[in-house]
Parts: structure tokens; sequence; C-alpha cells
């Protein structure tokens, strides 16, 4: 037995959850690929997996291994796509990973337009609002909404987003409308969790200077829909994307609070880990995202990128 075939028994095992499931995804019987995973622990010298009558759970060398012997069969599938079908094609599984309220907005209808013309390519989404360690966890490619610090990370530019303030007009009627960020720390602020600062608020005014103003929070949350929500109920002023905001300040719901003052601008990224070969799945989604969000008249960017 060769030891492609025994990675590759483990990694579905690992990933579907049982040795059927695992047999089914391989169109391999139940017996070969069980054969192939004690083949491949017999080799190491270590078992990789508990197995009971109930469940499958990885031991501490099967995670270990799991996380490099995935990331090795995904370089080996992607020379053999390379070689075999030629630069300009792309096929197999293709990792995503990308923040919750981002993703939910538009990488639904970005990945049912990239599957229409790349029908061999399989993307698993997952969505999550933590940083993601893509080479320890397998993914092939992240979406980055954030001003990307210096990394071993290979970055492509997609579009920017502008933060806005806003609040309910109930809210406003009752607390008055702020006339300058200083005023900020007497209101009831709605902070997103997951920044160097949460608190701390950075603004430049419309004559260029710069200030910052600490907010008083009566909610703190990890995800800019559940703050959004808040505010359109009337709890507080919040900053959050812009794209997050544009039904509720179209329809009323939201008003836009000292909009002449800028907040903060991040950008918008692919990043994918640097390899000798950039995989030909993860190139061709890269490219498809840049153009998707050129040409989205609701695109994240206000600056028409």
């Amino acid at each position: 037995m060769d030891r492609f075939s025994e990675i590759r028994a483990f990694v579905t095992v690992a990933e579907q959850g049982s040795f059927a499931a695992a047999a089914d995804r391989l169109d391999l019987s139940r017996a070969m690929v069980t054969k192939l995973v004690s083949a491949l622990e017999a080799r190491l010298g270590v078992r990789l997996m508990h197995r009971t009558t109930r469940r499958l759970s990885l031991t501490e060398a099967g995670e270990t291994y799991l996380a490099q012997g995935g990331a090795l069969l995904a370089e080996l599938e992607d020379l053999d796509a390379l070689l075999s079908q030629g630069a300009s094609k792309a096929s197999g599984r293709l990792r995503v990973t990308a923040p919750v309220s981002f993703g939910m907005r538009f990488l639904g209808r970005a990945v049912a337009g990239f599957q229409r013309e790349h029908p061999q390519v399989e993307v698993e989404l997952s969505l999550n609002d933590r940083k993601v360690d893509l080479v320890e966890e397998g993914f092939d490619l992240a979406i980055r909404v954030s001003n990307l610090a210096d990394s071993s990370l290979i970055a492509r530019h997609l579009a920017k987003v502008r933060d806005r303030l806003c609040a309910s007009p109930d809210y406003l009627l009752r607390q008055g409308m702020p006339q300058h960020p200083d005023e900020l720390a007497q209101h009831d602020c709605l902070i997103y969790t997951l920044t160097s600062q949460p608190g701390v608020w950075e603004y430049q005014g419309p004559d260029d200077s710069t200030g910052r103003v600490r907010v008083k929070s009566s909610l703190r949350a990890n995800n800019g829909d559940i703050l959004t929500d808040a505010a359109i109920h009337g709890m507080g002023i919040t900053r959050q994307p812009e794209f997050l905001l544009q039904q509720a300040l179209a329809d009323g719901r939201l008003q836009l609070v000292l909009p002449d003052y800028h907040w903060s601008c991040l950008d918008v990224s692919a990043v994918y880990p640097v390899r000798r070969h950039v995989p030909g799945k993860v190139r061709v989604f890269v490219d498809y995202l840049a153009d998707f969000f050129g040409k989205q008249k609701n695109s994240p960017s206000y600056d028409g990128l």
C-alpha cells in the first residue's frame, strides 16, 4: 500500500468522523479504509485514533498528523492536478475561512458564481470571527477584514471597508445627537470586542485632526450583527463596517452619528500560506474574488475598488 493512500484514508476518516462515511467518500470498502489506516499507524509506530463502538477520536499524535498530513495531501493533490490537467484548470477541495457577518453577506453569491466556472473545485467554507491559524488548522485560504500585520502569509487586496457610527432615531431623541467625538464618553456605546483596544475609538476630523475617545459600554459582543441589531432597538451608539449598516440606514431604522468624522478604514484581503507552488484552486479562487468585489454594486468598498 502506498503512503499517499494511507494518508488520504486517515485524513478522510478524521474529517468524516467514521470509517463508514470515509469509505463512502473514497468509494472504497470499509475494510480497505480500516486496513489503510492500520498500515499507517504500524508504519509510524503510534496510535492515531481511539476507536470504540460508539465514537472515534484522535490521539494527540493523530491531531498533529492530521494538521501536517492534511496539508501535505492537499499539496500532492494540487501538484497532480497541475501536471495532469494543466495550470489553467483547478480541482479538489478548497477550505476557506472568513468572518461570520462578512461571509453571510457576500460569500454565498461569490462561491456560487465561482463553482459555475470551476465545477471541479469543492469549496468548504467555515465562518468564524476568531483569527484562524491556516497552517495549523489545514485551511487553504482566509478572508480577513482588518489591517494586516506583517506575517508569513501572502495577501491579496480585494476591497476596503469604512466604519460608521450610528444609532436608532429613538435613542438619539432620548439622549441627544453628539456634536463632537468627545461627547461619546457620555453615551451608551455598543462595542465590538475583537479589536486590540475595544473601548477606545480613534477618529479623524473633517479638518484632518486626529483623536481618540474612551467609550463606556452598555453591551460588548464579538459579532457585528448583534451590535447592529441592538442599536436598531435603541440600546446605544455602535461603530460598525458600512456593509452591516446599509439596509438599516436606508430604511430609517438607524441614523448616522457624526457623519463628517472618519473612524477607521479596513482592508478586505485574501490571505494564504507561502508555498513553493500556489495551488491552482487557490489562485483561481482569489482571482475570482478580486473580480467579484470589483464588480459588485453592493461591494463593501466605498472607494469603487
